[in-house]
């Protein structure tokens, strides 16, 4: 049903959200967890680049699903 292109681009897509995943996850924002740091939860990047990527790479899995093959092309 699908190609190896296709399931590159699939997996281009997977590689794509869970990037946007671990920037918005963010990792250690602080030492102390009894310490609200704002600057780190409310960052660029977890707020809006990350769910950006998350919405790439559904776009390109969408792509994926529906691209044809070359070799149906023609």
């Amino acid at each position: 049903m699908f190609s190896l292109e296709n399931y590159m681009w699939m997996l281009a897509g997977i590689i794509v959200i869970a990037l946007g995943m671990i920037m918005m996850s963010g990792g250690t924002s602080n030492t102390d967890p009894a310490v609200f740091d704002k600057s780190a939860v409310y960052s660029f990047t977890r707020i809006t680049v990350a769910p950006v990527l998350v919405l790439l790479g559904l776009v390109i899995e969408v792509f994926a699903i529906f691209k044809t093959p070359r070799s149906a092309k023609s």
